[in-house]
């Protein structure tokens, strides 16, 4: 997989803001468990109370892949704040989820 689609990180974003991520699934399989499983962790390690997720099942909502453009699941899509950035897999590699989200590192504690 390229990274052609990650942007340069060139802004940091303040504190107070809400992360609102959406988690495009297909079905209850191994790789979307993971998925959710990965996100939700990083989430709680990361974003702490200044998110939301949804996850979204494309077996369930069949007309939700071409009306929000997802050609491929598990694709996790950071909706706010602007510009929306995506990433997809079972995000399993955190460095990366945070990279191609542009999300904030935890804090190192000493």
């Amino acid at each position: 997989m390229s990274d052609d689609f990650l942007a340069p990180r060139l802004v940091t974003h303040p504190h107070g803001v809400k992360y609102v991520l959406r988690l495009y699934v297909a079905g209850s399989t191994p790789r979307s468990s993971r998925a959710i499983t990965n996100i939700k962790t990083i989430c709680e390690a990361h974003l702490k109370d200044s998110y939301t997720l949804t996850v979204v099942d494309l077996y369930e909502h069949k007309n939700r892949a071409h009306e929000d453009e997802i050609v491929v699941a598990p694709t996790l899509v950071r909706r706010s704040p602007l510009p929306e950035r995506r990433v997809f897999g079972n995000l399993s590699e955190t460095d990366h989820v945070l990279d191609a989200l542009d999300l904030p590192a935890a804090p190192h504690h000493s």
